[in-house]
């Protein structure tokens, strides 16, 4: 996945996208690990921390959004 530098190049729209795959994902490796059937408990580590780092970057443009508009 792409580091929070990339990550803030992208739009608030691709963010949420990207967060809602990610979203599916997880269900589908949740999913996975309670069958028997998930072959690398490390994806399901990494796609939970790319979810962090795009929510923590959302989080950061909206701050940042409603700064301006105050300002």
């Amino acid at each position: 996945m792409a580091t929070a530098k990339e990550l803030k190049e992208l739009s608030a729209e691709d963010l949420k996208k990207r967060a809602d795959e990610l979203r599916g994902t997880l269900f589908q490796d949740r999913l996975s690990m309670r069958t028997g059937n998930l072959d690398s408990p490390e994806k399901r580590t990494e796609h939970r921390r790319d979810l962090a780092r795009i929510l923590t970057v959302l989080g950061e443009k909206t701050r940042a959004e409603k700064a301006a508009k105050k300002a």
